[in-house]
């Protein structure tokens, strides 16, 4: 069967590849000059099942009332003539309640933590590099109190299997030196199960790899105008290098999806959500972190990629905007500044912009849509990389009509 991936992140790469695997012949189509230049260029790094709590909770809904006169928090929310952020506002709100965090929460650590094992037989598969680390994450707070509470609100986490340390400062530093550098920071939480990497090297290894070795199509610097419909089905994309038919068609284009599906009545629940990052050299990679890194009180998240370091904050509510400012990477520089001091090579830092596709839920929509052969694997808002292997091989068995390895419970999208 001919298959057309609609999307070239880590989501669609990830997608097309176990399709590939299946046999299929696969065209995987992204209006980029090359895999992972948006969303998947510049996230935090981090594939995480401890960052699996969903954002629609009681503390959420105080976080952004807060953010409404305070400029200083990681996550800015602010009002705008927008339709679709007051329709998807709304939708948040009713997933605001302890019952639907907690049930929500449960479903990200489950796809997770499934993706993460498929991630990493993927590689063992493939053998692709991505600057891929296991020494964990390391959550760190200035206070005890915010480690305390912290601590606690992880139980539900502790609660599933998930192995998770809470330490004082001597254990901190024994796990990642570098933190000596920061004393007003009193402890922190280790995630050991949490690995690290570069998603757009990843993205972009691999899908050399299917083009190579399974004969996919990469068709890339076509930017999708429109689906085309005939009775309850898509029979062709429309690009701007020419139309591509195909049997079965997958939606994995990001923020971009809910424009896309909406042209042909699938109404997605998604909203652009602004993060930025920096990539840097370091002029001494001893000096970088050694594992994942979490600032929580600034909502900051950094990684080692070899001899590089990644950092990335913010979550801002600000529609299809990619545009930034110096003083948007204001909290980034003055963290790696502290922690990494003149190691970062200042000359060749890479500002980055992206936009997280968000649902209301936290949860991604995955699976067949009113159209027969319309499949969705979309939505996976801040941890589409440590979603994206388990995405991919969950859509890849619903078009071969198998059952996948997980739980199904609050993923399909229909």
């Amino acid at each position: 069967m001919k298959v057309a991936v609609l999307g070239a992140g880590v989501v669609g790469v990830a997608t097309a590849y176990y399709l590939a695997r299946d046999g299929h012949e696969v065209v995987l189509i992204e209006r980029r000059a090359k895999a992972a230049e948006e969303a998947s260029f510049g996230n935090g790094g981090l594939v995480s099942p401890s960052d699996a709590y969903a954002w629609a909770s009681p503390d959420a809904l105080k976080m952004a009332l807060k953010s409404l006169y305070r400029s200083d928090l990681g996550i800015k929310y602010r009002l705008r003539l927008d339709p679709r952020l007051w329709v998807w506002s709304v939708q948040f709100l009713t997933q605001c309640t302890s019952a639907a965090a907690y049930r929500n929460t449960l479903v990200k650590l489950r796809l997770i933590s499934y993706s993460k094992d498929c991630l990493n037989r993927l590689v063992e598969e493939t053998g692709i590099g991505y600057d891929g680390r296991s020494q964990g994450i390391l959550y760190y707070f200035r206070s005890k109190d915010g480690l305390k509470a912290a601590s606690h609100h992880m139980g539900i986490l502790r609660d599933q299997g998930l192995r998770i340390e809470t330490v004082e400062r001597d254990r901190m530093l024994e796990l990642e030196p570098v933190m000596e550098r920061a004393p007003e920071v009193a402890g922190g939480i280790y995630s050991p199960d949490c690995q690290t990497g570069d998603s757009h090297k990843f993205s972009n290894n691999l899908a050399e790899w299917c083009r190579t070795h399974k004969g996919t199509t990469l068709f890339y610097d076509a930017p999708i105008r429109r689906l085309i419909v005939e009775g309850d089905r898509v029979v062709r994309v429309q690009t701007d290098r020419g139309e591509v038919a195909a049997d079965a068609f997958v939606l994995a284009a990001g923020s971009e999806s809910a424009l896309i599906a909406g042209e042909i009545g699938v109404r997605l629940p998604i909203y652009p959500v602004k993060g930025f990052s920096i990539t840097a050299p370091l002029t001494r990679p001893e000096a970088g972190p050694h594992m994942g890194l979490v600032d929580e009180d600034l909502l900051v998240a950094m990684s080692p990629f070899g001899g590089r370091l990644r950092a990335a904050a913010s979550a801002v509510f600000a529609g299809y905007d990619y545009g930034h400012r110096p003083k948007d990477f204001r909290s980034i520089h003055a963290i790696t500044e502290t922690l990494y001091g003149d190691a970062v090579d200042q000359s060749r830092i890479v500002y980055w912009t992206g936009l997280r596709p968000m649902t209301p839920s936290s949860v991604p929509i995955l699976g067949p849509s009113r159209y027969g052969n319309l499949f969705l694997n979309v939505g996976h808002g801040h941890v589409g990389w440590s979603m994206a292997c388990g995405s991919g091989r969950f859509v890849a068995d619903q078009i071969a009509g198998r059952q996948p390895e997980i739980d199904t419970d609050g993923l399909l999208a229909v």
